[in-house]
Parts: structure tokens; C-alpha cells; sequence
């Protein structure tokens, strides 16, 4: 174990050291030995160890080709995928269960977010937390609240203090719970996303004047609400983002390029 002692450091990574709440995350996922689990940066093992002991499979996702090797000899039933949780193909899960790597929290949850599950339990920095759980005119609401609220209903389940790592981080982490939204509007969800990420460039202009300096046209405005219209990106709710979504998706159904 000595030659394990720096290794992940280059990657920033905050190692979970402490037994007791890896074990009650493990827990809060309610895992049965039918589920296939996804743990995304696996580290050293400590939540993979009771993760193992609960599930029929546990994929783990390590982009530390020494600590991938390391997992993957601790445990029989964890299949370890070596490189980037961003661009390998994701295997076939239901649940996910992973104190993520802090740096990639945004773009990794989007991505979870849009691949089919039945329960995510997730460790984040606290910070990190409150900008996903974000009411609409907050500072802290922004593409990421909205796309939360869309895919998922989030409950926070513990606080994590920083001495529960090592190295120990600057702040103190969340855990929370995702289950997925079964009433959430159907819309072309590369859209919706499309359309949030380039609303929030422009959080502070009113809606109106945001979709035209992004090309969107006046026929797909007069199918909007001019309330939608007059607010600013930051004060809509998701259902807003999805009417301004679908109104752009219909528009170019009917008026396809040529």
C-alpha cells in the first residue's frame, strides 16, 4: 500500500477516508444484489468496498490507470473502466452511487442526467449543492438548476465535513439524492439544452432580446408567451425553458433547412 500513498494527487482528487459515511452513502442508494451500480471516480475503494458488498455489479470509472489497477484487484464483481467518466461509453446501469471528482461536477452530472436511471446518490462540494437547488431570480440559478429541476427531484441527505478527506479540501461537501422527474415534459432535450446554456450567456437581457442575438426568429417568438418574452433568463422556470425549447424545436421542424 506504501507505493499508493501519492498516487491521484496530480489529479486533484480528495480522497474519502472516512468508513462511517462511506458506508451510510452506500446505504442511502438502497442497493440490492439485482442492481448494477456506476461509481465514478472510484479512488482508493473506500465507498467501492461497501458498494461491492451490496450490489450484483459496480462499474467504476477511474481515469488513474494505478488506482483503476488497484480497485480492480480488490473486488470480484467491480468491473473497472480506465479513462475519462466525459467521453468513455457509459455501461449499462440503474443506479449511480459516487463521490465525484470536483472538477468535472457540472459537466458529468448533465451527462448522468440524460442517460436513463432509477436513483443517483451523489457527493458534491456543498457550494456546488446549492447552485443545483437554486430558485429562479437567486444568484446562484443559473443552467445547471435548470437542468436539474427538468430531469431530476434532489434531496439533500447529509453535510460532510472537509476532515472527512484526505487531502482535505477547502470546503465541506453535500450528499444528495436524485430520483428521476416521471412528470417532467417531453421536449428534444439537445434543445432544451442548447437553449439553457445560451439563455444563462445572457442571464440579465430579457428573453426576447436574448433569442434574437442568438438567431432565433420573430415566428418562433409570437408562439411565446410575451410575459416569457419580457422576463430575464434568470428569472424563468423550467417550464419556461421548455416552451421556449419546444416553440424552436416546432419552428424548425416546419421550416426545415434547405
Amino acid at each position: 500500500m506504501e507505493w499508493l500513498r501519492g498516487v491521484g494527487m496530480k489529479a486533484g482528487q480528495h480522497f474519502l477516508v472516512d468508513r462511517g459515511i462511506a458506508e451510510r452513502i452506500a446505504g442511502y442508494a438502497d442497493i440490492s444484489p439485482g442492481d448494477r451500480v456506476l461509481e465514478i471516480g472510484p479512488g482508493r475503494g473506500s465507498l467501492t468496498e461497501f458498494l461491492a458488498a451490496r450490489a450484483g455489479r459496480v462499474y467504476a470509472i477511474e481515469a488513474d490507470p494505478e488506482l483503476a489497477r488497484y480497485v480492480e484487484d480488490m473486488f470480484p464483481n467491480v468491473e473497472v473502466i480506465q479513462g475519462d467518466a466525459l467521453r468513455v461509453d457509459l455501461p449499462e446501469y440503474n443506479k449511480v452511487v459516487s463521490n465525484l471528482p470536483y472538477h468535472i461536477s457540472t459537466k458529468i452530472t448533465l451527462r448522468l442526467l440524460r442517460n436513463p436511471f432509477d436513483l443517483m446518490v451523489l457527493m458534491y462540494q456543498r457550494e456546488f449543492v446549492e447552485r443545483m437547488l437554486a430558485s429562479p431570480g437567486t444568484r446562484d440559478y443559473g443552467r445547471l438548476s435548470v437542468n436539474v429541476s427538468y430531469y431530476a427531484n434532489v434531496e439533500i441527505l447529509e453535510t460532510v465535513p472537509r476532515s472527512a478527506f484526505r487531502p482535505m479540501p477547502h470546503v465541506s461537501s453535500s450528499v444528495v439524492r436524485l430520483r428521476p422527474r416521471a412528470d417532467r415534459e417531453q421536449v428534444d432535450e439537445s434543445m432544451f439544452s442548447a437553449i439553457s446554456r445560451d439563455l444563462f450567456t445572457k442571464r440579465r437581457k430579457k428573453v426576447k432580446n436574448a433569442l434574437a442575438s442568438i438567431g432565433v426568429s420573430d415566428d418562433v417568438m409570437l408562439d411565446l408567451d410575451p410575459a416569457i418574452l419580457d422576463a430575464r433568463p434568470e428569472d424563468l422556470g423550467v417550464d419556461e425553458f421548455v416552451r421556449i425549447a419546444r416553440a424552436v424545436s416546432e419552428h424548425q421542424s416546419r421550416n426545415p433547412l434547405r
